[in-house]
């Protein structure tokens, strides 16, 4: 007993220092507006990269597609590297360079040694301000985005969130797919591109992160040395306000018989990146759980619904999620099941949702906490995670929320926080529902919307 209590007590206080051991990530505001934040730690490797505020709901109608266009075209060359000269002079450090555009942030970063970070700060400075978008490179990277479009298609679970989207916020830029129409893309021109770049590629907008074996001081010398052109002596912010995306609740249904299984997302609308109520909802998520058959554990699993998926055998995967934008979000449920097994699954699930709303209970909150935790800790590895972390709350929030304030509201959270944060989205709430494939079993929509309350006396 007194071997495990000491145990206990080694792991309890291996994971309160780890969150105390982390190093402070400092921050620096240049005069023109670029912030450049970072982590230093003993890594003989760090991770450099710049998060834009830019993605496809900065897009209309016309231009959707466009950020998806020069994200493929930013690894093509510049003004001084012409043509693949970027990309061999990457490879020639041994680097790594990645890019991923979203609905509202653009990320470009680059894995190097310690030592090459300087040419690293230097490498992403000319990819955003001298993208070259030669006319030869704008024909073959047209032919390959067309192809992934297609590609795209044949990925249901994508296919299933970007109907989410186009219902739940219907008429707003939110409703956009990052990657663009395939019309769009068939007809952006270069003119297109360089305005999209132009517009919203200015440093205000954007947060150069680093974390790894790398000194701000020097992140923030080579800052100063790189960023200094026509798009970052730019002071203000031509780009004006977001318009709210109002939520609707609707359903988009893609009925098609020819395929074997049924995608099924059903969602609410949820807060923004800042609102504190978002903590309340991953708890609320982790309660839920996540299921897959390949999973093992079978009926005994924690999470009360993957039990009875896999006792009534309801479904092929479930998941939740609680995607958070600047003024909104989706909460809800995105699962995979037979077509005789749809109206099933859904009642449970539904059934769920407003379990968390009566009767939560605070061994399931103690456990979901748990869970939480471990996949907060999970941030810390390696420096690619970290510094995406760094850029992404910088963007979010406007500053880096350390893993101990974390950990302190995760800690806050009770059954009765989740039962009041969870009616206030969900009970009584106008869902939004899409589905793909086999669904003729899918009730009608004022059958579902009936199911998201419960007649109580």
């Amino acid at each position: 007993a007194a071997l495990l209590t000491l145990t206990r007590k080694r792991g309890a206080a291996s994971y309160a220092q780890t969150l105390q051991n982390i190093p402070e990530t400092q921050v620096t505001t240049l005069e023109n507006g670029l912030r450049v934040a970072s982590e230093e730690s003993n890594q003989p490797t760090c991770t450099v990269g710049l998060w834009i505020e830019a993605g496809s709901r900065y897009e209309d109608k016309r231009t959707n597609g466009s950020g998806f266009f020069v994200e493929h075209m930013a690894f093509k060359g510049t003004k001084k590297r012409l043509g693949s000269a970027f990309e061999k002079e990457v490879e020639s450090l041994g680097a790594h360079l990645n890019g991923y555009t979203s609905r509202e942030q653009t990320a470009f970063y680059i894995k190097a040694l310690s030592k090459d970070m300087p040419k690293v700060v230097e490498l992403l400075s000319d990819l955003v301000q001298n993208c070259a978008l030669e006319d030869s490179q704008i024909e073959k990277e047209r032919g390959i985005i067309l192809q992934e479009l297609k590609e795209m298609d044949s990925n249901l679970t994508d296919v299933t969130f970007d109907y989410l989207h186009a219902t739940a916020y219907q008429g707003t830029a939110l409703a956009q797919t990052v990657e663009g129409t395939t019309e769009n893309i068939k007809r952006l021109t270069r003119a297109d591109l360089a305005t999209y770049v132009d517009t919203h590629f200015k440093a205000p907008r954007m947060v150069l992160a680093a974390a790894g074996g790398i000194s701000h001081r020097e992140l923030v010398d080579a800052a100063k040395q790189h960023f200094t052109g026509a798009p970052f002596s730019y002071k203000g912010d031509s780009v004006p306000p977001l318009a709210h995306c109002r939520f609707t609740g609707s359903e988009i249904r893609a009925r098609d018989d020819g395929l074997p299984l049924a995608h099924i997302a059903l969602a609410v609308e949820g807060p923004g990146w800042a609102d504190p109520d978002n903590v309340v909802l991953n708890v609320a998520n982790a309660i839920i759980g996540r299921y897959d058959r390949t999973f093992g554990g079978g009926k005994n699993q924690s999470s009360r619904l993957a039990a009875l998926s896999v006792e009534h055998n309801l479904c092929h995967s479930f998941e939740p999620f609680n995607t958070s934008y600047s003024d909104t979000g989706l909460f809800g449920f995105h699962f995979v099941s037979d077509p005789l097994s749809i109206d099933d699954m859904m009642f449970c699930a539904q059934g769920e949702w407003m379990r968390l709303c009566t009767s939560t209970t605070e061994s399931e909150v103690t456990r979901a906490k748990n869970y939480l935790r471990n996949a907060m800790v999970a941030q810390l590895d390696g420096t690619t995670r970290v510094c995406e972390t760094i850029g992404s709350n910088l963007l979010h929030y406007g500053r880096r929320i350390p893993l101990e304030e974390w950990d302190a509201r995760i800690s806050a959270v009770d059954a009765s926080m989740v039962r009041d944060v969870c009616s206030k989205y969900i009970y009584d709430k106008c869902p939004a529902i899409a589905a793909v494939g086999p669904i003729e079993q899918l009730l009608d929509y004022n059958r579902i919307r009936s199911s998201m309350y419960w007649i109580r006396l």
